[in-house]
């Protein structure tokens, strides 16, 4: 199964069921949930100097 890692959370995610993913300076990321990809895409440089951050927590 290929797998990629989550660039907010961390979680392995596999790329052939993947239902979240952008693309990103030509770059494809896989995400575990639409609250992960809409993090990224509101800041993704953030998520690809810093890396994961752990799972986003709502307020």
């Amino acid at each position: 199964m290929p797998e990629a890692v989550d660039p907010v959370c961390g979680m392995k995610v596999d790329t052939a069921k993947a239902r979240y993913k952008h693309v990103y300076k030509g770059k494809i990321y896989y995400f575990c949930s639409e609250h992960c990809l809409k993090a990224f895409k509101e800041n993704p440089d953030y998520y690809l100097e810093h890396g994961p951050v752990g799972m986003p927590h709502e307020h």
